[in-house]
């Protein structure tokens, strides 16, 4: 039996806001994702699935940047009250899903997975599935969208109030992250993604070595002292199949691919913790972009078409 289903506890936390966001309306995604049925699939593996609402936090007040950071108050407010949800979650041996919103929100989600690792002991290993590098900066962003500076802030890089999140700067290793399905990244990103030495999958990879290599490349190493962080903004698909993200970029991983990534991390029995941002319904299809991110989760938790063994 994997470490998923073992862990049988499951906690949804929905942090409905799109304030770090360049368009509205991924503040509706936490209500999407369970119109779509993810806490009745989840019971559907057997597991104990809690969902604890939604977080109460700033209104988006769309306002221009300063001094190229949008909305940094209620960016940060959001963030510190995910924070100490998804801790309390983890300190209470529950596997917390965070439900977004924008991906800002994972400032607070992995700071708070790394913090849990720090007391406990364990390893961590973050797989950042996104079309995008989110390694941005005040300075270089052209927007001032914070949902494009996250993996940035989580290595040090960015307003104290952001990095300070969780009490310990930086909150992560730039090693720990694999990043997988990049294929857009401003120009300044390059150097820094480059510097602090991440390790991306990118598009160009996948093509010439196969998803498959990819993931057993992104999960080397993982082992039984390893907390598995999954940080899914839903613009890693192919837009074809998930129209409904905000920021949608061409080339993306097929529906096969992205399948082919959550068994190979179901696999490994080690997911210990998950976000699921960037959901925005206002340019989905008939919620098909949400039914598709929860039939990836149930994969990701361990459905599979046949029996098959797992370590």
């Amino acid at each position: 039996m994997t470490q998923s289903a073992s862990l049988a506890n499951i906690r949804l936390i929905g942090a409905p806001t799109d304030v770090g966001a360049g368009a509205r309306g991924a503040s509706m995604g936490p209500e999407a994702l369970r119109v779509a049925g993810i806490a009745e699939a989840l019971r559907g593996l057997g597991l104990n699935v809690t969902d604890g609402g939604n977080l109460q936090g700033p209104a988006n007040p769309w306002l221009p940047n300063t001094q190229g950071l949008r909305h940094l108050p209620e960016v940060v407010a959001w963030n510190t009250v995910l924070h100490e949800a998804v801790y309390a979650s983890l300190q209470a041996h529950e596997l917390p899903i965070m439900l977004g919103g924008d991906h800002c929100l994972a400032i607070g989600s992995i700071s708070a997975v790394a913090k849990h690792c720090r007391t406990v002991g364990k390893k961590l290993r973050v797989l950042w599935f996104d079309a995008h590098a989110d390694f941005n900066t005040a300075a270089l962003t052209p927007s001032g969208n914070i949902h494009g500076m996250p993996v940035a802030c989580l290595c040090g890089i960015g307003p104290a109030e952001l990095t300070g999140i969780g009490g310990h700067t930086p909150a992560i290793n730039p090693k720990v992250i694999r990043q997988i399905g990049i294929r857009s990244v401003d120009v300044g990103e390059k150097k820094l993604v480059a510097d602090q030495g991440i390790e991306v999958f990118d598009m160009r990879y996948i093509d010439e070595n196969g998803m498959r290599h990819a993931m057993d490349m992104a999960l080397a190493l993982v082992d039984a002292n390893t907390h598995l962080h999954v940080s899914m903004d839903v613009d890693f698909l192919d837009p074809s199949d998930a129209p409904g993200v905000g920021t949608t970029v061409r080339g993306g991983p097929t529906y096969r691919e992205a399948q082919l990534c959550m068994e190979m991390i179901a696999d490994t029995g080690r997911l210990a913790s998950l976000d699921i941002v960037e959901l925005n319904p206002a340019y989905d299809v008939q919620n098909q972009t949400a039914l598709l991110a929860v039939d990836l989760v149930e994969s990701l938790f361990g459905k599979s078409t046949l029996m098959r063994h797992r370590p």
